[in-house]
């Protein structure tokens, strides 16, 4: 069974796609994940993501057509995959199309998880983070024991730039203009599924898995 999610910062994705590789053992592709994992090792890549990240733009098509080119080579012999923040635009979607023909795969089914833009702009900027051990928390629905502590290794937490409320607004409005026309993209392919991801997270990940159970 391979996936994507399609959906805007916020919304969940990250969470619900690990849960999806607990519960399917697949594999999961995070291009947030490897471009903040480069940041943090200041790489060359991470140098050049920082750049646009801490803008609340995206990286230019043919740098993550390239990383994800190289990503999937890792991982195409697995029984299955999630991808998460890729493809965020039209030319990047096509480019997956071939990747996906030159690895003989195809996708089964896009996840959209719908989220309104207020509801993400309070999710993320009550998002906080530790600068030692990478660990995330959220101040209403996952506070730290102690304010402003990290439970892990007691380093101070702070809000990464693109959990600030210009960024993030930002964000949103490239999400708007750049990938939403995903959805319409894939609904022709009839590939498309959508969760109302303003529901708790557990019930999301219910809803989800209704709809993955078809494909086991």
């Amino acid at each position: 069974m391979n996936l994507l999610f399609i959906g805007p910062p916020g919304s969940g994705k990250g969470t619900q796609s690990k849960l999806i590789c607990e519960c399917y053992n697949l594999r999961q592709l995070s291009t947030g994940d490897i471009l903040r994992e480069n940041i943090a090792q200041g790489t060359e890549l991470g140098a050049i993501a920082d750049n646009y990240i801490s803008k609340g733009q995206f990286l230019p098509d043919d740098i993550m057509i390239d990383l994800i080119e190289k990503e999937f080579q890792k991982m195409c012999h697995c029984d299955g995959f999630i991808f998460d923040g890729f493809p965020r635009t039209i030319p990047q979607a096509d480019a997956f199309d071939l990747i996906l023909q030159k690895h003989n795969s195809k996708l089964n089914v896009v996840l959209v998880l719908d989220v309104i833009d207020d509801e993400l702009i309070h999710r993320l900027t009550a998002r906080r983070t530790c600068p030692k051990c990478g660990a995330s928390y959220h101040l209403m629905y996952n506070p730290p024991k102690n304010e402003g502590i990290c439970d892990v290794d007691n380093g101070e937490l702070y809000q990464r730039d693109d959990d600030k409320e210009e960024t993030i607004a930002r964000r949103l409005e490239i999400y708007h203009a750049r990938t939403k026309p995903l959805i319409e993209y894939f609904e022709k392919f009839n590939l498309t599924r959508h969760i109302d991801g303003m529901l708790p997270p557990n019930v999301v990940f219910e809803k989800i898995t209704e709809v993955l159970d078809k494909y086991r």
